[in-house]
C-alpha cells in the first residue's frame, strides 16, 4: 500500500468520530481543513522556533517577508500553539485551536476561511467532538512533513479523500479532479511537439487551468517540464476554481511550492462571470471542465458578452445549448492564446491547449447551431490539431467515453490544414478494485504507446502496412464540414367531402366564429361522397351547392378553412400552387448533408433526383444575415463512424452448436439435482 493510501485510511478513520453528529456528506467539511492544517503544522515544525525568535525581536508586528524568511517557507505562524499543545489541553482545546489559526499569515487564513472552518469548530465543540478530532490529527503517526509526504503525494492524498466524500454524498467526483494517469497522458500530448524547445536556460513557461480543482493538472504539467528542464525553466502556474474546498486545497499546494504568495495565480470564482485572468495570455492551457453541466447561472453574463462584444470577447464563435457549457470553457481558453507574433521565445510562439470532453461536442447541434458554429470557427481557423479517443470507465463518476481535444494557433507545417484523429480506446488495463465508475486505467507502457502514435501520426496514417494504421487517421479541415440543403417535393392533394372532413371543418376556429355556421354545415351535407382531384373543379362544385341551397357565400377565412379541411394528401392528386408557385408538402420535406468539397447541384442530381424526380432544393433564410441561402454550413466530427469496423455475425451453425452444448450441460445439472 502506498504512502498516500495508508495516510488516507488513517485520516478517514476520523469519520468514525463524526458518525451520528454529522451526515456522511458533511465529513469533508471537517476532515479536509484539519488535513490542511496538519500539513502546515508538520511542515513548519523545524523552523517554528526561528519564527518566534524573529517575531519577538521585532518591535510591533514583524513584516511578513521577514517571518517567511525565518521560516524558510512561503507561510508562517506566530502562535505558540501547535497540534501537540492544542491536543494536550482538553479544557482549552477550542481557545487554543482558534489562537493557532489566528497566528497564520494572511495567505493561510484566506484558505481556512474558504472552508468556513470556524463554524465547524463551534459545531464540533458543541457536540463534544473537538478534542477527539484534534487528538486524532495530532497523532505522531500522521506525519505530513515534506520529508515524509512530497507535494506530489499530498495531491494524491487530497484527491483520494475527495473521491471518498463525493461517493458518500453522491456528488460528481469528476467535477473535482481527474485521474492522475489521464492527466499525465494529457500533459505529454500537450507538450509533445516542444520536447526540444522546452530545454535550455532562460525558459519562461506560463500555464493556465481555468477549472483547476485541486491543481492536479497544473502540478503534473510543472513536474513534466521540470523533468525535461530541471534548472533552466521558470514556470508560472495560474488557475481558477469555483468549488471552495478544491480551491483551498489547490492554494495550499501552490503555497507549499512557493507559488501564489500574493493570491494572484490561483483565483476563486466562476471563470465565466468573474474572469480572474482577463487580458492574460499563456503558452499552455489545459482543463477538464465538468461534463454536461448547465451554465444557466451565468447565462445573462455570457449572452451579454456574446452579443455586445462578439469576437472581441470570449464567446464570439457561438453559444452552446444551456445544459452543457463545455464549449464555453474552450472558447474562454482560446481567448487567452498568445499570438504567434508575440515577442517571446522563438521556439515557443503561440499557444497550445488540451481539454477533456465527452462525446457531445463532437457532433451535438446541426448546421447553424451554436455548437456547429463553434466547431466551424475552430476548424476553419485551423486551430484543431488532434482529437484522441480514450477508453471508457476511466473516471470516478462516469463510465462514458472521453476525448482529448488538442487546440493550437501555431501548427507545425505538416499539420497545417489537417486534423489527426487517434483511437486509443483499446489502450487500458483493468484495475484490481473499482473506484466508483472507474474500472480501467492507462498504464505507463500504454501511455508511451499513445504518445508514440501521436508523434508519428502522419507516417502511420500514410503506411497501410503499419500495425496501428487503423488507429490513426489524418483528415483535411474541410472534411468535417458539410452543406445542409432542404429538399422539398410538391404537395399533391385530392378534395373530398365526408363525415370526417365536415367534422374537421366544423372544429376550425374560422367556422366556430362564423354566424351562419349551422347554415353552412347543413348546406354542405349533400356533397358527402364527392371526391375531386382538380382544385378548381371542386371549388366550382362548392359554389354550385351554395347557389342551389340558397347558402350565403362564406367569407374568405371560412372558404379557406373549408378548402383546407376537405383537402387530403394523395400521391396521385393534383400538384397544388399558390400564385402560380408550386406549394411544398411539409410531410415530405427532407434534408441532405452534402460534403463541403462538393457542388450541391451535382450532389442533388446524382443522389436525389433519381429517387424523387419532382424534388427541388429550397432556399431558406439565414438567421444572421436574413438573406436567402440554398445551404447552411455545418461542422461535425463523426469520430466513431471513421473508426467503425464491421464485425460479421457468427455462422448460424456455430451458434446452434453452442446452444445445444448449453442445453446438454443444463440437462446434466438437472439430472444431478434430481438423482
Amino acid at each position: 500500500m502506498s504512502v498516500d493510501q495508508n495516510l488516507s485510511a488513517f485520516i478517514w478513520s476520523v469519520a468514525d468520530l463524526l458518525r451520528g453528529d454529522y451526515k456522511q456528506s458533511e465529513y469533508g467539511k471537517v476532515i479536509l481543513p484539519f488535513t490542511v492544517l496538519r500539513r502546515f503544522d508538520c511542515v513548519m515544525k523545524p523552523t517554528r522556533q526561528a519564527v518566534w525568535t524573529r517575531a519577538d525581536a521585532y518591535p510591533g508586528d514583524a513584516p511578513p517577508a521577514l517571518l517567511k524568511a525565518a521560516a524558510g517557507l512561503p507561510i508562517f505562524n506566530t502562535s505558540r500553539q501547535d497540534f501537540q499543545t492544542i491536543g494536550a489541553d482538553p479544557a482549552n482545546v477550542r481557545k487554543n485551536l482558534v489562537d493557532y489559526i489566528n497566528g497564520f499569515c494572511a495567505e493561510v487564513t484566506e484558505i481556512i476561511d474558504r472552508y468556513a472552518f470556524h463554524t465547524q469548530i463551534e459545531r464540533l465543540d458543541a457536540a463534544g467532538l473537538l478534542y477527539q478530532v484534534v487528538q486524532r490529527f495530532a497523532d505522531p503517526k500522521l506525519d505530513l512533513s515534506m520529508s515524509r509526504v512530497s507535494n506530489h503525494d499530498m495531491g494524491y492524498l487530497f484527491e483520494e479523500l475527495i473521491r471518498k466524500f463525493s461517493e458518500l454524498s453522491n456528488e460528481t467526483a469528476g467535477e473535482h479532479f481527474t485521474p492522475r494517469e489521464v492527466i499525465e497522458l494529457m500533459v505529454e500530448l500537450l507538450l509533445a511537439p516542444d520536447t526540444e524547445a522546452l530545454q535550455g536556460p532562460g525558459k519562461v513557461i506560463d500555464i493556465l487551468d481555468p477549472a483547476c480543482g485541486t491543481g492536479g493538472m497544473l502540478a503534473a504539467a510543472e513536474e513534466h517540464i521540470r523533468s525535461m528542464n530541471p534548472e533552466g525553466a521558470r514556470i508560472n502556474l495560474h488557475g481558477q476554481e469555483l468549488n471552495a474546498e478544491s480551491y483551498a486545497i489547490c492554494r495550499s499546494d501552490m503555497l507549499m511550492k512557493g507559488y501564489d504568495e500574493n493570491n494572484s495565480s490561483i483565483a476563486f470564482g466562476n471563470s465565466f462571470s468573474n474572469d480572474a485572468h482577463d487580458g492574460e495570455e499563456y503558452r499552455y492551457m489545459l482543463a477538464n471542465p465538468p461534463f454536461g453541466v448547465e451554465w444557466k447561472k451565468v447565462e445573462k453574463f455570457v449572452k451579454d458578452e456574446h452579443n455586445d462584444y462578439g469576437h472581441a470577447g470570449r464567446f464570439g464563435a457561438g453559444l452552446p445549448r444551456i445544459n452543457d457549457g463545455s464549449f464555453l470553457f474552450l472558447q474562454h481558453m482560446m481567448s487567452k492564446m498568445r499570438p504567434v507574433t508575440a515577442d517571446v521565445d522563438e521556439d515557443l510562439k503561440g499557444s497550445r491547449i488540451a481539454i477533456v470532453f465527452n462525446g457531445s461536442p463532437l457532433f451535438t447541434g446541426g448546421a447553424g447551431s451554436g455548437e456547429s458554429e463553434i466547431r466551424r470557427w475552430i476548424i476553419e481557423n485551423d486551430h484543431l490539431e488532434a482529437i484522441v479517443a480514450l477508453p471508457d470507465q476511466l473516471f470516478y463518476n462516469t463510465g462514458i467515453s472521453t476525448y482529448f481535444w488538442i487546440v493550437t494557433n501555431d501548427k507545425a507545417p505538416r499539420n497545417k490544414g489537417k486534423v489527426v484523429l487517434l483511437d486509443a480506446r483499446d489502450q487500458w488495463t483493468k484495475i484490481r478494485k473499482s473506484l466508483g465508475e472507474k474500472r480501467k486505467e492507462i498504464g505507463k507502457d500504454q501511455r508511451a504507446h499513445i504518445c508514440s502514435l501521436y508523434r508519428n501520426a502522419f507516417d502511420i496514417a500514410a503506411d497501410p502496412a503499419h500495425p496501428d494504421h487503423a488507429k490513426v487517421k489524418v483528415f483535411r479541415n474541410e472534411d468535417f464540414g458539410y452543406q445542409r440543403i432542404t429538399i422539398d417535393r410538391p404537395l399533391r392533394q385530392r378534395f373530398e367531402v365526408s363525415e370526417e372532413t365536415l367534422t374537421a371543418l366544423a372544429e376550425t376556429t374560422a367556422v366556430q366564429k362564423y354566424e351562419l355556421r349551422d347554415e353552412l354545415l347543413t348546406g354542405l351535407k349533400p356533397l358527402i361522397g364527392t371526391s375531386e382531384t382538380d382544385r378548381a373543379k371542386f371549388r366550382n362544385k362548392l359554389f354550385a351547392t351554395y347557389i342551389e341551397n340558397s347558402i350565403t357565400a362564406p367569407p374568405d377565412k371560412v372558404d379557406k378553412a373549408a378548402m383546407t379541411a376537405f383537402a387530403i394528401t394523395d400521391p396521385d392528386g393534383e400538384i397544388q400552387k399558390t400564385k402560380g408557385k408550386v406549394v411544398h408538402d411539409p410531410d415530405l420535406r427532407d434534408f441532405e448533408n452534402v460534403p463541403l468539397t462538393e457542388d450541391i447541384d451535382d450532389y442533388f442530381t446524382r443522389e436525389v433526383l433519381p429517387h424523387v424526380p419532382d424534388a427541388w432544393i429550397t432556399e431558406t433564410k439565414d438567421p444572421k444575415t436574413k438573406e436567402l441561402i440554398r445551404a447552411k454550413i455545418g461542422y461535425e466530427i463523426p469520430f466513431t463512424r471513421h473508426f467503425y469496423t464491421y464485425t460479421p455475425p457468427r455462422p448460424l451453425e456455430e451458434i446452434d452448436a453452442e446452444l445445444k452444448a448449453i442445453e446438454s450441460e443444463i440437462q446434466t445439472l438437472l439430472t444431478q439435482v434430481t438423482s
